[in-house]
Formats: structure tokens, C-alpha cells, sequence
């Protein structure tokens, strides 16, 4: 599917109590659920339909699922029992334990909880069928309503569900989540940290456990007690090893939540413990300090309570923390404000946002292993003026999110490897070419190029000026994208998306006859043999001159000039409006031609007759045009084929309709005023779009 390119300036993020309707009839929840109650029916959603078209998009249900309401499974349903907590996640025949680890962990903060799942809806007095939650996805939170109607077999929940059967609120928060991603199918697979952050609007950061900081034990226990989101697992080295059992009970490549962090007196010394909770509440570690182990013997009873130590088989258990470093393969952690977790001061972040895509031909360059088109990609200048405190560097995080994936995996797509690069700015506002690339590293980078929705960093770096260019893995993959900035001070932020100029030179005078050039004399005679005695030619007359003369200009490769670029040149040159060009506008065109000709070998690099369209803001620039990323954007679609080439007729009919736009908007500029109103660039983009 074509991306077309977003406006990527800075945006500062979203107020925390905003959340936008999503709903097609384009009225929220209350407003849905009057109209239920007036009408007497219970609310059907008809964007979530249930039927098999919100389960799967590969294959069909393995067995028939009845799609029931709460009331129709239980006597007697509640929206919460008791409170939410992480012991009502139990996991279903979905492998969404990544979504599910996120939920427990949520429902550590009762703050965060109660935005996602309001508390203003229940199956008492005033229940309609229908509940909403709220979820942060790409710089906005978003309100998603849904009917309550359950995929069921034999009165059983198939997919999440809680421990107590009569409580509904973990199961109709998955559907509300599959319906914000297209269906129960593309939850499958995933991290823990994009759930948490489309909880939260927080950013996250990835830690390697055996490459963790010395401080590892106090970044957590400071995360747990900011009330940061935190998610564990188990690297696989093989699909076969996928929630495969250790010894131990612990299962690779699952999804835990990290929920507690503490200290324990035995014997006479501090132990240092973790608690960690399978989704699938049950399974659990049993190594030292699990559920039944003798170390629990040692531990006064009063510490046990303290540390809310149960002999339950409810998924959730203590280890000691350098067990879990030995086990263990990454923590992510989700920071809520985020707040950072290296000092021990709590600082408000500074935000900004970009939003833009890469588009094939144009803005999707790939990484720095391919430098040919990696100076294409989105470029966006960071400016850190603001030193922190006590320190000689400025602090931030830069996240950089693919948009959608997981809604478009019915149409093809997969999580494609992003990430980026930060250079030193040489000064300008300019899109930087590929020639500085060619001489200048990287000041610094995103640790790797993955396939996950979010890659984020921490760096230090000094006060300046630097450009960082995201980007996927390989060129040519389309994708909209989110990066956000969190600076510890005050960072400007600006998109290096050149302003639309146009810089062409005065059009030349014909030569006077007497000092006519051999070539012009050449050109005379045919002009006479095609056009007769006026010395005019039509389109198709040009045609056949134009094609005689450049089949035999040895350094340029070429089909031949179409039917419709002499039209183009006619509609062009013509100043007597007769639909024909005389021998002296001819002349003036044929100079325009030899610089255009001269343009393009510049960037015909392989000599093939076509130039690749991410030369194409060079070559615009070369012939006097400076166009922004979105006007690229149109013109290669109009005018590359699928290999991202464009030849030589299309080159033309390209400048000589940019030439028209130009010459049009100048004209216009000049006898009416107000129409200075449009810029260049906008009427540019209403001409090629014509």
C-alpha cells in the first residue's frame, strides 16, 4: 500500500485526560450506551463484529466458538471482584502471554489501571451491553468501545480469563485490544513493552540481564517503586525451544511480569529477592526461594506477611535476585513519565514528537550499509543547548516506533528491523547529501537493528547541534513512524525538510541568424524539411526531429521521446498560443534540453538511460528546484516504475511540468495579491496533481 508522507515537525505530546472517539458512528461511550438504554437492546458493535472475522485473518476458529455475553455464562457477572489485580489474568488458547504480563503489571498502579479500564461501567443498574477502555497509540490516546459478547466453548472463556469465573474485566480488555489491532489473531507474538506502552504513553528501555549495569537491583527497585511497568524472559535459541519448560519451571521464550522487589533477613544477612508472575497462573519456579522451599522455613512469619509470601499455585514466585540474573535473559521496563530511573532524583522529562513515513522511491533509504540511498531517509535536527545538572553531557532517549504493523498483518505486513543514527550537524538547515555520509561516523546509534514496533536508547552526549536519521534495516520498505524525544533539559527539535525554492535562470535569447552555430544550422534544415515555409511544427512534427537529433547524441541512452512530452514542450515554449512551435522558440528550448541532458547523465551513474529515483532531489536541485520530501514523494510515484528508476522522457515531462507550475504561480502571483496567499510549494503540489 502506498504511505504518503506525514508532517514530521515537533508536536508536543498529548494532554493526559484526552482520548479521541473511535467509533465509526463517531459517538462515544456514553452516548452509545444511552441510546442502548432508550431503545431498550443491548449494544452490538458493528466494528467488531462477533464472527470469525475478529478471531482469525490466516485460518479459521480450530473448533466453534459461540460468541456469549457474560450474562448468558454466568448467573451472576461482575465488571471487577474485589479489585483488579494481577491474579484475574489467567492466560487462554492465544499466545498473547507478552499482552498479559503487561496487564499484570498494570494492575500494580491503580492510577494507570483506572485510566485503561474506567471505572464507570459494571453489569448492575444501567448495563447495556456495552464497555470501553482507553489505550495511547502513536502520540494520542484513544477511547475504544466495545459490546460485551465473548468467544466461548462449552460456556468457557477461550481467551483471557480471570480466576474467579463470574469476573469479566481482563477478558473484555483483550477484545478491546484486539479490535484497536484488527483481530484476536494479531495478538499473537509480541513484547511486553509495546502493551505497556499503549497502556501508558511511556517510553521503554530494554536491558540485557548478563550485560546489566552494577546497579542492576536499584534500577528496579526504583522502577517497581515509581510504578514503572517491568516484564521479563527467556531468550530460545530455536522455534522448538518456544515455551519450552528448564528444570527449574521456567519457560522460554514467555513472557513474566517482574511485580515485586525486596529484601528478606535469613540467617543473620539480607537477601536480596525478586517476584515474578507467569500469566498463565500457573507453572512456576522451583529452585531456592519458590513457594515451598525450606529458606521460607528460616524467615520469620512476620517477614513472610510483610513480603505477602503464599504456597499457592498461582503462577506468581520469589527467587533470589542472582538466581533470576542467571536465568533470565532481558527485562523491559516501562518509565510512566517517564522518570528517570539513574539518579535519585525523580526529573520530568522534556517530549517531542515527529511523525513521518518511509516512502519507497523517495524516503526509504535503508540503513548506512547503503549509502546510495541512505541520505534520503527523514533527516531531523536535535538541538541540545542545556547541559544536566552537575554534568558536562545533555541526557535523552530517543524511541523510534513503526506505526501499525500489527493491524496490517492481515494484509501481508510483518514488524520490519528499524533503527538510527545520530550524526554531528556541520551547520545549515539543509538536507544533508550523500557526500557527507560518504566522510562523517556516527556519533552514536540504536544498539541494534530489530524487529520489534519501538527501538529506544539512552545517551549522553555533549551540548550541539546533531542530526538523527531513522531509518529500516533495508531500503525500499514502507512504513509510517513515531519518534519521540525525552530530554532531561529542554531539547529544540526540527525536521531538515528542505523549503520549497525555485532558482531558475533567465530563459536565453535566440541567436541572431548571421552567428547561427553549425548545430543550429543542422537543426534548421530539418526544422525546414518537417515544417514547410512558416517554420512551425505540431507536436507530432516535433516528435520526429527531437527523436532524429538525440539518436544520435552518443552519451545519453534512451527509448524515445513520446508523443506526450512534445506536447508538453509545445504547451511549454509556445508564446503565439497556436498549438505550434516556431524555429526561434525551438532554439530557446533546445538550450533548456542540452542542460537537462547534462543533468541527467550527472546521475545516470551505471550509464543504463534511467537514474534512480532517490537521485531525484539532486537532480531537481541541479535544474533549479528545491522540493520538500512530500512533493518527492508524488513526483516519484508519478513518474519511477516499480525498480525506482526513472528514464530520460520522464525526467523531461517532469521539469518541463514543474517549469509550467512555476511560471504559472509567478504570473499569477504577480497580477493577483491575495493569491500570494498559496505558497510554492502547495500550488506545485496542485499542479503535478492535476
Amino acid at each position: 500500500m502506498p504511505y504518503l508522507l506525514h508532517d514530521s515537525k515537533p508536536r508536543p505530546p498529548p494532554l493526559p485526560k484526552e482520548a479521541r472517539v473511535t467509533h465509526s458512528s463517531g459517538k462515544g461511550y456514553q452516548e452509545l450506551k444511552q441510546e442502548c438504554l432508550r431503545s431498550g437492546c443491548l449494544f452490538e458493535d458493528p466494528d467488531f463484529p462477533a464472527n470469525n472475522a475478529s478471531l482469525f485473518f490466516s485460518e479459521k476458529p480450530p473448533i466453534p466458538f459461540l460468541w456469549k455475553r457474560p450474562g448468558d455464562i454466568v448467573k451472576d457477572p461482575k465488571f471487577i471482584l474485589e479489585g483488579a489485580t494481577r491474579t484475574d489474568i489467567c492466560q487462554g488458547d492465544l499466545g498473547d502471554c507478552w499482552l498479559l504480563a503487561a496487564i499484570a503489571s498494570l494492575t500494580l498502579n491503580e492510577k494507570t489501571l483506572a485510566r485503561v479500564v474506567p471505572l464507570d461501567q459494571n453489569f448492575g443498574p444501567g448495563y447495556a451491553g456495552i464497555f470501553h477502555f482507553q489505550f495511547w497509540q502513536h502520540n494520542e490516546w484513544l477511547d475504544v468501545v466495545i459490546d460485551d459478547r465473548l468467544p466461548t466453548f462449552k460456556d468457557r472463556l477461550v481467551f483471557v480469563h480471570s480466576a474467579e469465573h463470574n469476573e469479566f474485566w481482563s477478558a473484555l480488555l483483550e477484545k478491546a485490544y484486539a479490535k484497536l489491532n484488527g483481530s484476536y489473531e494479531a495478538l499473537k507474538g509480541g513484547s511486553t513493552i509495546e502493551a505497556m506502552e499503549d497502556f501508558t504513553g511511556g517510553v521503554g528501555e530494554m536491558y540485557e540481564v548478563k550485560k546489566a549495569p552494577d546497579n542492576f537491583y536499584e534500577i528496579l527497585e526504583k522502577a517497581l517503586k515509581r510504578s514503572s511497568m517491568v516484564g521479563c524472559s527467556i531468550d530460545t535459541s530455536s522455534a522448538a525451544e518456544s515455551e519450552a519448560r528448564t528444570p527449574f519451571g521456567l519457560i522460554k521464550g514467555h513472557a513474566y511480569s517482574v511485580t515485586g522487589i525486596d529484601e528478606v533477613s535469613y540467617q543473620g544477612q539480607k537477601v536480596q529477592l525478586i517476584r515474578i508472575r507467569n500469566p498463565w497462573g500457573q507453572v512456576e519456579w522451583n529452585g531456592p526461594w519458590s513457594d515451598n522451599s525450606l529458606e521460607w522455613r528460616l524467615v520469620s512469619p512476620s517477614e513472610q506477611k510483610r513480603l505477602a509470601q503464599t504456597a499457592l499455585d498461582d503462577g506468581e514466585f520469589w527467587m533470589k535476585f542472582e538466581d533470576f540474573k542467571v536465568h533470565f535473559d532481558k527485562v523491559e521496563i516501562c518509565n510512566l513519565t517517564p522518570d528517570s530511573l539513574e539518579d535519585n532524583t525523580t526529573q520530568k522529562w522534556e517530549v517531542t514528537i515527529h511523525e513521518g513515513s518511509w516512502v519507497r522511491g523517495s524516503t526509504a533509504g535503508g540503513c548506512r550499509n547503503f549509502l546510495d540511498t541512505f541520505w534520503t531517509n527523514p533527516q531531523i535536527k536535535l538541538h541540545l543547548t542545556e547541559k544536566d545538572d552537575g554534568q558536562d553531557d545533555c541526557t535523552f532517549i530517543a524511541a523510534l516506533m513503526q506505526k501499525d504493523r500489527r493491524k496490517l498483518r492481515k494484509l501481508g505486513a510483518e514488524m520490519l528491523s528499524i533503527g538510527y543514527s545520530i550524526y554531528e550537524s556541520p551547520g545549515g538547515d539543509e538536507h544533508l547529501s550523500k557526500d557527507f555520509f560518504r566522510y562523517h561516523a556516527s556519533k552514536a546509534r540504536s544498539k541494534t537493528y530489530i524487529n520489534l514496533r519501538e527501538v529506544s536508547d539512552r545517551f549522553k552526549l555533549p551540548p550541539g547541534d546533531y542530526i538523527l536519521i531513522p531509518t529500516t534495516f533495508e531500503p525500499h520498505q514502507e512504513a509510517d513512524f513515531c519518534l519521540r524525544i525525552f530530554s532531561e533539559k529542554k531539547a529544540i527539535t526540527e525536521d531538515l525538510d528542505e523549503n520549497v525554492a525555485i532558482d531558475l535562470p533567465e530563459p536565453p535569447n535566440p541567436t541572431p541568424s548571421p552567428q547561427e552555430s553549425e548545430e543550429e544550422k543542422q537543426f534548421r534544415a530539418l526544422f525546414e524539411q518537417i515544417s514547410g515555409k512558416d517554420m512551425e511544427v505540431a507536436a507530432e512534427e516535433l516528435e520526429y526531429v527531437l527523436n532524429a537529433v538525440l539518436k544520435n547524441t552518443k552519451d545519453i541512452k534512451f527509448k524515445k521521446l513520446s508523443l506526450i512530452s512534445c506536447r508538453n514542450i509545445i504547451s511549454l515554449m509556445d508564446t503565439s498560443g497556436n498549438g505550434k512551435l516556431e524555429f526561434s522558440e525551438f532554439k530557446v528550448f533546445w538550450e533548456k534540453l542540452k542542460k537537462w541532458i547534462n543533468i541527467f547523465l550527472r546521475f545516470d551513474f551505471d550509464k543504463s538511460g534511467s537514474m534512480s529515483s532517490y537521485e531525484l532531489r539532486s537532480a531537481l536541485k541541479a535544474a533549479g528546484y528545491q522540493l520538500n520530501n512530500y512533493l518527492l514523494q508524488l513526483i516519484v510515484l508519478r513518474y519511477s516504475d516499480e525498480q525506482f528508476q526513472i528514464d530520460f522522457d520522464d525526467f523531461l515531462n517532469c521539469l518541463i511540468r514543474l517549469e509550467n507550475a512555476s511560471r504559472v504561480f509567478q504570473a499569477l502571483s504577480v497580477k493577483n495579491k491575495d493569491f500570494i496567499n498559496l505558497n510554492i510549494g502547495e500550488f506545485i503540489n496542485l499542479a503535478m496533481n492535476i
